[in-house]
C-alpha cells in the first residue's frame, strides 16, 4: 500500500513507469555503445582491469587497459592479452620471443610478465610451448591507473554489488523528476 501512496505523491504510476523506461533506455544505449566499441577495435573486449600484479611496474592492480587487435605482427616487447584454452579469466603480459614458421608464415609467441621470473609457459595449456594468434584478446594501446580496483571490490565482495546495484534502481525509480 506504500508503493501506491508514495506513486501518487510523485505524479503516480505513469511516471514511475516513465522512470523505469528511462533507466532501461540508458542501459541499452551503454550495451550499444560497448558493441560499438567491440566491433571499432576488433576485441571481444575494449578494455580489461588489471587483476594480479606480474606486470608491475608498467601496470598494477586496478590498472583499466584498452585493447585493440590490429593483424599487423606483433613484435617483441608488445603487451599483449591472451586466453588460454580452459582458462576464463585473460592474462596480461609482455611478448618476449616471436617464432614465425617459414611454411606458413605463422606467428608463435612466448609471454612473461614483467614482474615473474620465468616465462609463461606454466601458464599454457598443457602441451603449449607458443601463444598463437588466436590464443589473442588484444593489444594494449594505453591505461587509466587504478580505476579498475571498483570493479575488483565488487568482485571481492558481491554483497557490495548487489547493495550498489539495488540502490541505483531504487534511487533512479524513486527520484522525482524536475
Amino acid at each position: 500500500m506504500e508503493f501506491f501512496d508514495y506513486a501518487k505523491k510523485n505524479g503516480g504510476v505513469r511516471n514511475i513507469l516513465k522512470q523505469g523506461l528511462v533507466l532501461l533506455t540508458v542501459l541499452t544505449s551503454a550495451f550499444m555503445l560497448w558493441k560499438t566499441l567491440c566491433v571499432y577495435t576488433n576485441c571481444e573486449s575494449p578494455a580489461v582491469v588489471v587483476l594480479s600484479g606480474s606486470m608491475e611496474p608498467a601496470f598494477y592492480r586496478g590498472d583499466v587497459l584498452f585493447l585493440t587487435n590490429g593483424k599487423s605482427p606483433i613484435e617483441i616487447g608488445e603487451i599483449i592479452v591472451y586466453k588460454v584454452s580452459g582458462k576464463d579469466i585473460p592474462i596480461v603480459h609482455r611478448v618476449m620471443r616471436t617464432h614465425t614458421e617459414k611454411s606458413t608464415g605463422k606467428q608463435y609467441l612466448l609471454t612473461k610478465g614483467d614482474n615473474n621470473k620465468v616465462d609463461d609457459r606454466g601458464l599454457y595449456a598443457k602441451g603449449q610451448m607458443w601463444i598463437e594468434r588466436e590464443h589473442i584478446f588484444g593489444r594494449v594501446y594505453g591505461h587509466v591507473p587504478y580505476v579498475g580496483m571498483v570493479t575488483i571490490y565488487l568482485s571481492d565482495y558481491p554483497k557490495l554489488k548487489y547493495l550498489v546495484l539495488s540502490s541505483l534502481c531504487l534511487l533512479s525509480l524513486f527520484e522525482p523528476e524536475q
